[in-house]
């Protein structure tokens, strides 16, 4: 810490000459974009939307957010907003009805750009148990999701596990997907009439074989 002072009291004078001071400069200066700076800063200030649907919100969302154990005021996000337009994060922390995602999605229009939003637990993700008429099968059906945390509720970890992966995202360094890591390209599933109609050519092979298969 000494030796640290000195050197800067003898930059500050002058004194530090050649290689000397290119390696100081080398060693306290920072050199980036600023895309990167902005993207940076964005990532460890986010402002999320203090919203809640339904048991996940009471569940989870204080665990890790206000306890001392799990807080996530250590990744500088905090500052719940009451008001969409003073948010660029959504949680969705529940069921979604019918009824309620046009309002969500009213919401998410509402906020500030660049904006986020985190799938929280099994019912926003896929519907969960609620495997009905009233409930939307998965929040990405009526707006874009970046970052889906499984549970009911989700462990306080894999809520904060699911934060970090999105500050890495906002910060344009993302996770790979699991068909990267395991070099599984081609094996994506395929429902006839479904929004994906054009399927794979492994797709197309493994449709046919099991055609065989039932034939005999």
């Amino acid at each position: 810490m000494r030796d640290r002072q000195l050197r800067a009291r003898d930059m500050l004078r002058g004194d530090l000459e050649g290689e000397e001071l290119e390696r100081y400069v080398e060693e306290k200066v920072v050199v980036t974009r600023f895309e990167e700076m902005l993207n940076w800063s964005r990532a460890n200030s986010m402002f999320p939307l203090s919203f809640g649907l339904a048991c996940c919100a009471i569940e989870g969302i204080p665990m890790s957010a206000v306890t001392a154990r799990y807080d996530i005021a250590r990744f500088g996000a905090e500052a719940g907003r009451a008001s969409p337009r003073q948010a660029d994060m959504i949680i969705l922390s529940g069921r979604v009805s019918i009824k309620m995602a046009p309002v969500v999605r009213r919401l998410y229009d509402q906020m500030l750009e660049p904006k986020w939003a985190i799938s929280m637990g099994a019912c926003s993700s896929s519907g969960g148990m609620f495997s009905n008429y009233a409930v939307v099968q998965g929040a990405d059906k009526f707006m874009p999701i970046d970052v889906h945390i499984p549970g009911c509720p989700p462990r306080p970890e894999a809520v904060l596990y699911g934060f970090t992966k999105l500050q890495r995202k906002i910060m344009g360094n993302p996770d790979q997907g699991w068909r990267q890591r395991y070099n599984a390209a081609g094996t994506e599933e395929w429902a006839r009439g479904g929004p994906a109609s054009t399927p794979s050519p492994e797709a197309v092979e493994a449709y046919e074989v099991a055609r065989e298969l039932a034939r005999a």
